[in-house]
C-alpha cells in the first residue's frame, strides 16, 4: 500500500488577523467611557419657556430685563446709554457670575412681589462664546426665571444708526 500524501493548499498559509478581540476592546473602552464620565447637573436640564413664532399682541406687565453677552464674553445689563458692565468672567469651578446673580435676585423678587413673572431678553453677540450663555442660563435658572427670549433687536438698531 502506497501513502499519498494530500498536497495543502497555499490559502491556509496566509496570516489572518481576528477582529473579535478588537471588537471587544472597542465595547470595554466604550463602557469605560460611559461609565467616568460626570454630567454636571445644572447644565444637563435648564426647563425654559422661549416665545412661539408668533409674537403676541398683549404687552408684558413688567419691564423684562436686558442681558447682553459680548464677543469677549462680557456680561452687560440694558442697552444704549443706560448700558452697564455686570460681569467679565464666570469665577470658580461654578462659573458663578456674583454681580448678574445679585441683579437677577433683585429683579426677580420683584417681580413676584407684584405678582409678574419675570421675562428675560438676551441679546448674543455673534463671535460669544457657547459656555458664557450656558453660564447666563443657569444663573436664570438659579432663579427660577423661565421666561426667555433671545433678541437681536440691539443688532438692528446698531445697523439703523
Amino acid at each position: 500500500m502506497a501513502r499519498h500524501r494530500r498536497a495543502t493548499a497555499l490559502d491556509e498559509d496566509k496570516p489572518e488577523l481576528s477582529i473579535s478581540p478588537l471588537i471587544d476592546i472597542c465595547f470595554l473602552l466604550l463602557i469605560y467611557f460611559l461609565v467616568t464620565t460626570t454630567i454636571k447637573q445644572k447644565e444637563r436640564d435648564n426647563s425654559m419657556a422661549l416665545p412661539s413664532a408668533a409674537p403676541s399682541e398683549a404687552q408684558p406687565d413688567i419691564q423684562p430685563f436686558f442681558i447682553k453677552v459680548s464677543n469677549d464674553g462680557h456680561i452687560y445689563a440694558n442697552v444704549g446709554a443706560a448700558q452697564e458692565l455686570l460681569d467679565t468672567e464666570a469665577q470658580g469651578t461654578e462659573r458663578t457670575l456674583p454681580v448678574l446673580d445679585q441683579r437677577l435676585e433683585i429683579y426677580a423678587a420683584a417681580a413676584k412681589a407684584g405678582n409678574n413673572k419675570p421675562l428675560v431678553q438676551i441679546y448674543v453677540e455673534g463671535e460669544a462664546e457657547q459656555q458664557v450663555v450656558s453660564d447666563v442660563l443657569n444663573h436664570l435658572a438659579k432663579h427660577d426665571i423661565s421666561t426667555v427670549t433671545f433678541t437681536d433687536l440691539v443688532a438692528q438698531d446698531e445697523q439703523l444708526k
